[in-house]
């Protein structure tokens, strides 16, 4: 009791101390904050608020675990980070399985409060408009409110539309979810809307122009125009679908969908009509195998004139460390002291066509002899398989490889007397890191720096995630075609994409043609966070997102007469033989559920908001 006591009075001493102090001293504002006043009352301020609402966005898609792999594109390596839970059909309310920032409901909801604060402030600014810095903040929010919101309906459906800030003390916060169409009116106003008001505004790179908000619009209808949110064809193609009682909120439940496309088609012309944008587009036949190769990792490295295709990106400095800059390090193979964390499946590669355009086939001997001959030339920027030429080893490796080669196999050499088995030095038995490593035999090249400095793990990358690429409103514009009848208009640009490549002309017409143009379209958009949302909008997962995930198994055996006492490939030496082999299923055991078309609203949400309706199948 009399310890109660003395903390009692200490306490009303305290107060007492405190009440009689000097008033000045007792407002002093704090130095780490900024009032609101004081934040839209200086254009500076006002413009730090607004860059900081671009934290939304994250890495881009440069995370350690990466949406390839909830994909037929990788495998991811590493266990106990729930991919498995989506990649097997496991999610549920309660654990929805991986969710990085840049889904997680929560965060795109934090995002958006602070667009709804910056909008109503900058509707009354407290400071000059110079330079119009009012139109293009107001612009640049618009846009970047029309992306989180977007990222939320592709992911859950329908949501609820938020467009101002709450304040403390209201009656109720809880919202029912809008329409997928409400959704989707909501997403293009905010899109037009930005495009006008940042028209003719010259930005630093990284931030949002009039084309990244033309080139939103162009994919938020062409999703509203696909298979999946017309509710009629979701439910004839899905009984998840077919038995949900809200079938608004997951797709248009009236309207004309030639319509939707044709929205579809003119938003994306809008995009292709930007001529200072695009590179290598002009093009009346195909490149070389070397230029095409070059073209397309010119892109994706956003260098030689290959950054004209990436309309909006996320950019990485060396000044300021990021994950974003780590994709060596983070995917890289194992023999050069990287972590192989989302590696290439042979579904993937195998989907690569020749050179001539024809089918890669296992079942032809002469392809299937030399899997890497004479393929599509993006495929060598993109994937590194056994026997690729990459960067010098590390100096505690270079010895092993002189050769600078991916090594993925197992290969006889001769030691002593006789010859042995060795393990390549990039596979999960190398000499060099046997607990990283590839289970699928290939890794991705993508987006990672080629320069020989980079090349472990104390060195960063400064290659931006690209959101958005004017080969993407090409191909949504294209697929508006193709579903509208227009086959020779959807030729024309997706073989000005296959020229640049150095491929040939497509002349197919119909479905046929539709065919051709989903694969042309995985493989251009490889590794950029386009498959998850394609397979799920064509509702074409059940047969490529629920596929097992495969690995290719590849032995050297020394002709005769052959003597290697270091490895190295050599056609003229050994004898290559190929074998496609599915993951075990304790490793990652791939499923679909029609559920999986969108992720779960999670328990705590529907615990704070109960007004919320569940997606189907949970």
């Amino acid at each position: 009791m009399t310890r109660f006591k003395t903390i009692v009075l200490t306490l009303i001493a305290a107060s007492l101390t405190v009440t009689s102090c000097n008033d000045d001293f007792v407002n002093t504002q704090p130095l780490d904050q900024v009032s609101g006043t004081a934040v839209w009352s200086d254009a500076a301020l006002a413009e730090a608020f607004v860059t900081g609402i671009y934290g939304g966005l994250g890495q881009g898609g440069f995370n350690e675990q990466q949406l390839a792999s909830l994909t037929d594109e990788t495998i991811f390596t590493h266990p106990g980070r729930d991919i498995t839970t989506i990649t097997e059909a496991r999610s549920n309310p309660a654990s929805p399985g991986w969710i990085n920032e840049t889904i997680n409901w929560n965060n795109m909801y934090l995002r958006i409060r602070a667009c709804n604060l910056a909008l109503e402030n900058l509707a009354k600014p407290g400071f000059p408009n110079n330079n119009n810095i009012v139109e293009r903040l107001t612009g640049e929010t618009k846009f970047l409110r029309a992306y989180y919101y977007h990222q939320l309906v592709r992911y859950y459906g329908g949501v609820p539309i938020v467009d101002r800030a709450y304040l403390l003390g209201e009656a109720d916060y809880s919202l029912p979810r809008n329409t997928m169409e409400e959704c989707i009116n909501f997403i293009v106003k905010d899109c037009d809307d930005a495009a006008a008001l940042l028209k003719g505004k010259s930005l630093a790179k990284g931030r949002a122009n009039d084309v990244s908000a033309l080139a939103l619009k162009s994919r938020i209808l062409t999703y509203a125009a696909s298979d999946l949110y017309d509710a009629a064809t979701a439910k004839s193609k899905s009984t998840a679908h077919a038995s949900f009682a809200n079938p608004a909120l997951l797709g248009y439940t009236s309207g004309s969908r030639t319509e939707r496309w044709q929205k579809a088609k003119a938003a994306s012309k809008a995009v292709l009509d930007m001529t200072a944008y695009g590179y290598q587009m002009n093009l009346s036949a195909p490149v070389s195998k070397d230029a095409g190769t070059t073209n397309y990792m010119n892109i994706a490295l956003s260098r030689g004139g290959g950054e004209q295709d990436v309309l909006f990106s996320r950019l990485f400095i060396n000044q300021k460390p990021e994950a974003g800059g780590q994709q060596g390090l983070f995917n890289g193979p194992n023999g050069y002291h990287n972590w192989a964390g989302n590696t290439p499946v042979s579904l993937l590669v195998d989907d690569y066509e020749m050179m001539d355009g024809s089918k890669f086939s296992w079942s032809d001997p002469a392809k299937a002899t030399t899997p890497y001959a004479n393929r599509d030339p993006r495929f060598y920027a993109s994937i590194l398989y056994d026997g690729a030429p990459w960067k010098p080893r590390t100096a505690d490796v270079a010895a092993k490889d002189p050769a600078n080669q991916i090594q993925t196999g197992q290969y006889e050499i001769t030691s002593g007397s006789g010859k042995v088995s060795v393990a390549g030095l990039d596979t999960r038995k190398s000499t060099v890191e046997d607990w990283n490593g590839s289970y699928t035999g290939y890794y991705m090249r993508k987006f990672i720096d080629p320069n020989p400095a980079i090349v472990d793990q104390n060195t960063y990358q400064q290659i931006p995630w690209p959101f958005f690429r004017y080969t993407e409103a090409a191909f949504n514009y294209a697929e508006a075609c193709i579903e509208l009848g227009e086959d020779a208009e959807a030729k024309t640009w997706l073989n000005k994409i296959r020229f640049r490549a150095g491929m040939p002309a497509l002349t197919e017409t119909g479905d046929a043609l539709r065919q051709r143009y989903r694969n042309e379209r995985r493989i251009e958009m490889v590794f950029e966070e386009q498959r998850y949302h394609d397979a799920r909008r064509w509702m074409i997962a059940p047969t490529t997102l629920g596929r097992k995930a495969n690995t290719i198994s590849i032995t050297g055996t020394l002709k005769p007469g052959k003597s290697v006492s270091l490895y190295r490939y050599d056609p003229t030496s050994y004898d290559y033989t190929y074998r496609v082999v599915e993951i075990d299923p304790g490793k990652e055991n791939r499923a679909w559920l029609d559920k999986m078309y969108y992720l779960p609203i999670s328990r705590d949400e529907s615990n704070r908001n109960a007004k919320l309706v569940q997606n189907p199948g949970y």
